[in-house]
């Protein structure tokens, strides 16, 4: 099984083994089994806390776990139609796309463009960012649509991936700058103001309908073409997840007086779980990575388990080898160029578990090129070991918070979309996740491995995209309805 103990390596050349590893060495790859091995009983310890933990955020005093509602009020049935716009700002690029909904159930048409974002916007004026993203639009709508001047307002869903809260679907409070933005006279505030601003300023001919997070977008957009999809995941460089609860179960907005039945969409930025210490087995190496964190004490599951971080636990384990044991791996050699902390990302542990060589022989070239280190073949096995260890850990543990969501709401059977660079990339990632779901709510064997899990993880749709434009849709369906709950401006609906 993953995880549990010393194994024959997967996938390589030739059968890999120990057996030219020596006895000092081998305790060292003992003593990082114990400490990044994580058990089946474990696995259901972290998971029933995990559902506590969801439970206490739903309610009125709140918990680590924010559950944030996202006013998205229902799933897409497939037969939305229209044309609308979707915004996703991220840490390097602007993409802008028109998505049409086809007459056709669950198809759609789309056109995008990326715009570079710029790197002194990230740390300038705030009004300068806005206006950068204003006339972004702006080219990208008179490209596609000519003359602007007698084009109806364009529905907008403005992907915003940033920590934010959400008391309405078209409104955002920015908590914190992330993916090297630091802007200030920002954080604390509304968003959707200062955007709607500069769009007036520039007569771009836009409204904005939804402000949304990318995971629920990717529930959302999962959805749209898969009826089974009930849990939206994001594993790449952070972790988060968003599911569809009925607000009857969430005591927080009960004064709303919402019907019980009602669904909401809660984005859980469950990052955050476990920020007390109670559960999660972290290491000698996740209490540094926590320390010289930039926010100490925080998103203490995202730093097991997302992508900027497996890199640097695995950096920080080798130089501790290096600096503090008996054995000194990589004894006489200058490794100056790995004690740089974050030098490290998770495709570089990628490309080690991919190494098809049984003399690990790309792992070799891979640390004399990066890191001008040339590694024994006893130090390539522990390497190797090591980059298993980490990834199969981030693995075991996500599927803990996918199985809490399952049992909390009762799922026996249901799909879960997932996106992001671990996921996508990291070889292995799914199949262990797999494993550690299957451990954790105690399935029976399979009759034909072929056959599905009752709860299978699979590439999700374009959240950021076609997601942001089906919430748009969908929010604009529920005030024609009549169901203005969390729309803060109405008359934007007009």
């Amino acid at each position: 099984m993953f995880g549990l103990g010393p194994r024959k390596r997967p996938s390589r050349k030739g059968t890999g083994s120990f057996v030219d590893v020596p006895q000092d060495l081998l305790k060292e790859i003992e003593q990082l089994e114990r400490h990044f091995t994580v058990d089946i009983a474990k696995l259901k310890q972290i998971t029933n806390h995990f559902v506590e933990e969801l439970e206490k955020g739903l309610s009125m005093e709140g918990g680590s776990i924010p559950m944030n509602p996202t006013w998205v009020m229902s799933f897409p049935t497939g037969y939305e139609t229209g044309t609308y716009l979707a915004l996703d700002m991220g840490g390097t690029n602007l993409r802008v796309c028109e998505i049409t909904l086809t007459e056709q159930k669950s198809e759609f048409d789309i056109i995008q463009s990326k715009y570079r974002m710029p790197e002194e916007l990230k740390t300038g004026e705030a009004d300068e960012l806005w206006e950068y993203i204003a006339d972004c639009l702006s080219q990208f709508i008179e490209t596609h649509h000519g003359d602007t001047s007698k084009l109806d307002k364009l529905p907008l869903g403005f992907t915003f991936s940033y920590p934010a809260t959400q008391h309405y679907v078209d409104e955002g409070v920015l908590q914190r700058w992330t993916k090297g933005f630091d802007i200030a006279g920002v954080e604390g505030h509304n968003v959707v103001p200062m955007f709607e601003a500069a769009l007036a300023q520039r007569g771009v001919p836009i409204k904005l309908t939804a402000l949304i997070n990318d995971t629920t977008g990717t529930l959302i957009a999962s959805a749209y073409t898969d009826t089974k999809m009930k849990i939206g995941c994001i594993f790449g460089t952070g972790c988060n997840a968003a599911y569809m609860e009925n607000c009857g179960s969430i005591p927080k907005l009960a004064h709303m007086n919402l019907p019980p039945d009602t669904p909401m969409a809660i984005n859980c930025e469950w990052g955050a779980f476990d920020n007390e210490h109670k559960v999660l087995p972290r290491t000698p190496y996740d209490i540094i990575i926590d320390k010289d964190s930039p926010r100490p004490g925080q998103q203490a599951f995202e730093k097991m388990i997302a992508g900027l971080y497996l890199g640097e636990v695995f950096r920080l384990v080798l130089v501790d080898l290096h600096d503090n044991h008996e054995t000194h791996i990589f004894a006489g050699q200058d490794i100056s160029k790995l004690r740089k902390a974050y030098s490290l990302d998770s495709s570089f542990l990628s490309a080690i578990e991919e190494d098809p060589f049984e003399n690990l022989s790309e792992t070799f070239e891979l640390f004399q090129n990066k890191l001008n280190i040339s590694p024994s073949h006893p130090e390539l096995e522990l390497i190797r070991r090591t980059a298993e260890l980490i990834g199969t850990r981030a693995a075991r543990l996500s599927a803990c918070g996918v199985a809490a969501i399952s049992k909390k709401k009762g799922y026996e059977t249901c799909h879960v979309g997932a996106d992001g660079s671990v996921f996508n990339k990291y070889p292995h990632f799914k199949e262990r996740g797999a494993q550690a779901l299957r451990e954790i709510l105690d399935w029976p064997e399979k009759a034909d491995p072929k056959d599905d899990d009752p709860i299978e993880i699979l590439a999700a749709e374009d959240g950021s995209g076609v997601g942001a434009a089906l919430i748009a849709a969908l929010t604009l369906q529920r005030v024609k309805d009549g169901n203005m709950h969390g729309i803060l401006h109405p008359e934007n609906f007009k």
